[in-house]
């Protein structure tokens, strides 16, 4: 049985979450002890007691959401006694997941990883000031009418689809004037909902380009190996090994449509049925019913997670 592991992104934090993993796994300890290290903060602290605002500012939540993912994969590996390279035939993340993805199949060292991310969540944040972009989630539209109804609204501003999440579950961004056009226009084009997100900048469209030129540089400078594993891209939908086109996806990814719904049929094309999410929240596992109900989804963020998870395959 042909199984992924899957990173989460951006919405599945929250405040406590991979404690228990920290208390019961030494394996996981070291990795909230080498991020804290490597971003000069203790964001461990912030991880575990909040305060929730600052878990959710996005040069936090991105390297914080990394290194829960990356407790739990460790967690896994040290447990088991096992390669993870050895129980799955791909990996994939939720936009900043797919750092989490690099990380787990040695890609990426976890101390740049998360210097990575505390750069690319800073720069996303600057990249427009507040208030002048916003992203809205349409419920019970695909993508197609999506793509028309973000055209129609934009009226020479900036407004792109910047999440294909499942069936019925697309996600809009840009500037905001333009964003609260579409959530007007929705009811009519058959949306059921159109709901603004409660999010700091607008992620995944043309007005990231400045982050994606501070990401660019960033990363040109990345030490990035071939993972062990094939990682299935954001931006292609499809699975990549070449570090420097990797490299290419991830500054790509910034501005770019994360094509989760297409990512995920294309595992299922390749024969995947397990779809194991390591990290917080279970945000992926719920999609992938929505995608395709031959997709099992398995969540593994607590302790007992790890634990049933290794049963599995045993």
């Amino acid at each position: 049985m042909a199984r992924a592991f899957v990173f989460p992104g951006q919405g599945s934090q929250t405040v406590g979450m991979g404690r228990t993993l920290a208390e019961a796994f030494p394996a996981a300890r070291e990795v909230f002890q080498e991020v804290d290290e490597a971003l000069g903060q203790k964001l461990s602290r912030i991880i575990w007691e909040g305060p929730e605002e600052d878990l959710t500012r996005t040069e936090n939540a991105q390297p914080a959401l990394m290194a829960v993912s990356t407790a739990v994969a460790r967690a896994v590996a040290a447990e088991g006694k096992l390669k993870l390279a050895d129980h799955a035939a791909f990996a994939a993340g939720h936009s900043l997941g797919e750092y989490s993805a690099l990380v787990a199949t040695g890609a990426l060292e976890l101390a740049e990883a998360a210097q990575l991310l505390r750069l690319r969540g800073q720069a996303m944040q600057k990249a427009v000031p507040q208030g002048e972009g916003a992203m809205a989630a349409l419920l019970g539209m695909d993508l197609e009418p999506a793509l028309e109804l973000a055209e129609a609204a934009a009226e020479g501003e900036v407004c792109q689809v910047a999440n294909d999440n499942s069936p019925g579950q697309v996600v809009l961004s840009g500037a905001k004037a333009a964003v609260e056009r579409a959530i007007a226009l929705a009811p009519g084009r058959g949306a059921k909902r159109a709901i603004l997100l409660p999010v700091s900048a607008p992620f995944h469209c043309a007005l990231m380009q400045p982050a994606a030129e501070a990401m660019a540089e960033a990363l040109a400078r990345a030490k990035i190996e071939a993972p062990t594993l094939p990682i299935v891209c954001n931006v292609t939908a499809e699975a990549v090994e070449d570090p420097e086109t990797i490299r290419h996806l991830l500054v790509e990814q910034v501005t770019g449509m994360v094509r989760w719904r297409e990512s995920m049929l294309w595992l299922r094309g390749q024969g995947v049925e397990t779809l194991v999410e390591l990290g917080a929240g279970k945000v992926l596992t719920n999609l992938a019913r929505r995608i395709d109900p031959a997709l099992k989804g398995l969540a593994v963020g607590e302790p007992a997670d790890v634990e049933a998870f290794l049963k599995t395959i045993a």
